[in-house]
């Protein structure tokens, strides 16, 4: 056979098949058309089945009966199934319409199954690069132009088109119905919101009645200088472990009249507020961190959630450093990056803010504030409002069906318990101010709006934060991160917990959820490492050090943004004051997670915690003399 023959040969048997591929598609799709008609000739058949009556004629009634009967037929065979009998012929017409109603009930359990599912819609860049494009976009823009609600917008925005593949009216309803409407439909995110209000409200009335006035004036007689104050948020922020929210706000309340008495900058409070509120909360084996951390365990295999959790706190190096650099620049009196610029401004010009100080003006401790409040009317309220919240976590948990406190902690909403929380301590708080006649029944009832209003900033941020959430997960991106991870796991296992450390720290900052991070990552850990694995406690804690990170460094963090709004502090000022000094930690915790992966297989893997240690605390003595010779 000739060369051309040959060719000739090929390009026939290549088009027979293409026309036998074709032949098949056309038969598929005639196939599926077919089906579709004659679904929906039934549909139409039912639509106008005989309505039978007492006057109703017994022979059409059976006619209409036979007719059904036909369509039944059908069905059964589409199905696969043989079918039953036609039914004998009714004798009366109560009969006929009980016949009727049998068999239509049997074609709308058959139409379910013969119809045809529609294929769920995935994005050509979902489980991708692309997928981490919008957070990314959202932060870089946040840091560059200082301003968080754009950044945020055009964040998702970029996330709604890569989502519908540039369909524009695809994009939209994902932006507004998937994204907005989704994020504050969901129960959750609505009961976070709530509790933001109601501790607005609270804080305004303690406002109002003087309470954080005389708080400050009392605070400013014991404690007389800059470190005492700061030291004070520390322990107070240490004590509310409880949960990240309620922290954030409650801290920020009670310690801003003390820390503007004592010319802290709002920065600075922020800073304050936000490295005791996730660091500590995962730390503490009674807080709703450890209850989320637990549950995901728990439900990757793990036997005893809470335990993995206790045994992980030795190495939960991030939160553990933060806390310890919190106190030692506090001692040692000094401040770097642009955190040195807003307490510069605080100290020496009485700038609590640097930037955006029109929109706090009103957050400043007034000196002209009801003078019959008293420190009774911040510290009770607050009290309350703690034991509340408390009590609301573990009925929420099921403590009073028969929950242990542990397992009622384990599993309770903190949407519910915060806000069942927070409402006791606003009645609680209306009628005892009532009762010390400290404020009116008209001034409290104007708290309530300008609680509010103060909380307006904090939830705008949130909602985007949670609709940028949503396009992330629609692209998949932690799927595509928990991919990473898990091509990973193979080679070099004693430096996983290093990776697995950064690789938590990424999908945290680019998601803005540490507990999503969790939830990802956690089952993942479990199931490279066996039990009996030394590595796999530490990397654990390399998981949920990594998400503490990553959440403390992002700008749509939930917690970043709650310590902003508790410290009535600029978003961005925050973001951009705290962003050098977590990093300073997480490189040491980086290096920290390398000497302790490989101290692992010898036992001696908690040697790592000390040396860690010792080499925070130098970082920061080197980090203040080059600070002092710029100086």
């Amino acid at each position: 056979m000739t060369r051309k023959r040959k060719i000739a040969a090929i390009c026939i048997v290549i088009a027979l098949l293409g026309s036998i591929f074709s032949c098949f598609a056309f038969a598929n799709t005639a196939e599926e058309a077919s089906v579709e008609d004659v679904l929906a000739q039934i549909a139409d058949n039912e639509a106008n089945l005989l309505e039978i009556d007492e006057e109703t004629d017994l022979a059409a009634a059976n006619e209409a009966i036979q007719k059904q009967y036909e369509d039944v037929k059908i069905l059964m065979e589409l199905v696969g199934e043989s079918y039953a009998a036609a039914p004998e012929a009714a004798e009366t017409t109560e009969q006929a319409a009980e016949i009727m109603a049998a068999q239509s009930e049997s074609i709308a359990t058959l139409t379910e199954l013969v119809a045809p599912e529609e294929e769920a819609y995935v994005s050509k860049f979902a489980n991708s690069l692309w997928a981490i494009l919008p957070p990314v976009i959202a932060i870089v823009l946040a840091l560059i132009t200082k301003e968080v609600y754009s950044s945020l917008i055009i964040g998702i925005v970029v996330g709604g088109f890569l989502y519908a593949m540039g369909d524009f009216e695809l994009a939209i309803n994902h932006i507004l119905f998937d994204g907005f409407v989704s994020s504050l439909s969901d129960s959750y995110n609505m009961g976070i919101i709530v509790f933001l209000v109601l501790l607005g409200m609270l804080v305004s009335l303690m406002n109002k009645a003087g309470g954080s006035a005389a708080f400050g004036r009392w605070a400013s007689k014991r404690i007389k200088s800059r470190v005492g104050a700061q030291i004070s948020t520390i322990i107070l922020g240490c004590l509310i472990f409880i949960d990240d929210y309620f922290n954030c706000l409650t801290v920020g309340s009670v310690m801003r009249p003390v820390c503007d008495k004592q010319k802290i900058s709002r920065a600075k409070l922020a800073y304050l507020i936000d490295a005791t509120a996730a660091p500590v909360c995962i730390i503490a084996p009674i807080s709703s961190w450890a209850a989320a951390v637990a549950g995901f365990a728990k439900g990757a295999g793990a036997n005893d959630g809470i335990s993995l959790f206790i045994q992980a706190i030795p190495y939960n190096f991030y939160a553990l450093f933060t806390i310890l650099m919190m106190v030692v620049i506090t001692l040692m009196k000094f401040d770097y990056g642009p955190m040195k610029l807003h307490e510069n401004n605080a100290v020496l010009q009485g700038d609590l803010f640097t930037s955006d100080a029109e929109t706090f003006k009103d957050t400043v401790t007034d000196e002209n504030a009801n003078p019959k409040g008293k420190v009774i009317d911040l510290v009770l309220p607050v009290v309350v409002l703690i034991i509340a919240c408390v009590f609301g976590m573990i009925y929420s948990g099921g403590f009073f069906e028969g929950a242990s406190f542990i397992d009622a902690f384990s599993n309770s909403d903190a949407s519910i318990g915060l806000v069942i929380g927070s409402s006791i301590a606003i009645v609680f708080s209306i009628i005892y101010f009532l009762i010390r006649r400290v404020i009116s029944f008209k001034s409290i009832m104007e708290s309530f709006p300008e609680g509010f209003k103060a909380m307006v900033p904090a939830i705008l941020i949130l909602t985007c934060a949670w609709t940028l959430k949503a396009m992330t997960d629609s692209l998949g991106a932690a799927e595509y991160i928990a991919g990473v991870v898990e091509g990973s796991a193979g080679a070099l296992q004693a430096l996983l917990p290093a990776i697995i450390f950064l690789i938590a720290v990424g999908l945290s900052f680019a998601t803005g959820t540490s507990w999503g991070t969790f939830g990802i990552l956690i089952p993942i850990v479990l199931s490279v490492f066996d039990k009996g694995n030394p590595l796999m406690i530490v990397s654990i804690s390399a998981c949920m050090a990594g998400a503490v990170c990553g959440d403390h460094c992002s700008p749509i963090s939930d917690t970043t943004i709650m310590a902003s709004a508790g410290s009535q502090s600029n978003h961005i000022n925050h973001v951009s004051t705290q962003l050098p000094y977590a990093l300073t930690v997480a490189g040491v915790s980086f290096v920290t997670y390398v000497i302790s992966g490989l101290l692992a297989k010898t036992g001696f893997a908690l040697v790592a915690l000390p040396i860690g240690a010792a080499l925070m605390v130098g970082t920061l003595f080197v980090i203040k003399a080059m600070a002092n010779k710029k100086a």
